[in-house]
């Protein structure tokens, strides 16, 4: 990825989808840690998600609420990122969504890249 610098403030970048644009300030674009906690939530649903076809999961839909916890003292360093999973579906089973979602964290590249620097919580409920 190729990264321009901006008049205004922040950088973007070309891509086939469209148009990225990153800065400090939301006004200008994504801030640098919502990409960041975007990607690990979106890896992990989409991992989750694959993972709950291949065992023949009844489910409808799929939602992702993150929240973050920061530690301003280090440069406002991304310390612990929860994602909780509202999943909808018939007959769920929950001892199975545990076991997928096991399988989810050793399967997310993006977690992965992040395990030994970020505290990564994945939770799940059945709605």
């Amino acid at each position: 990825m190729d990264f321009k610098m901006k008049e205004e403030v922040g950088f973007y970048t070309e891509l086939p989808f469209g148009r990225l644009d990153i800065a400090g300030d939301e006004e200008y674009g994504f801030r640098p840690f919502q990409l960041l906690v975007a990607s690990l939530a979106v890896c992990s649903g989409g991992v989750l998600r694959k993972i709950m076809k291949k065992m023949r999961m009844d489910f409808e839909d799929i939602q992702i609420k993150t929240s973050v916890e920061r530690n301003e003292e280090i440069a406002d360093r991304v310390e612990k990122v929860h994602i909780h999973f509202l999943i909808k579906g018939n007959d769920l089973n929950e001892a199975k969504l545990h076991k997928a979602l096991e399988l989810t964290r050793k399967n997310c590249s993006m977690v992965r890249s992040v395990e030994d620097s970020i505290e990564v919580v994945e939770t799940f409920e059945i709605v």
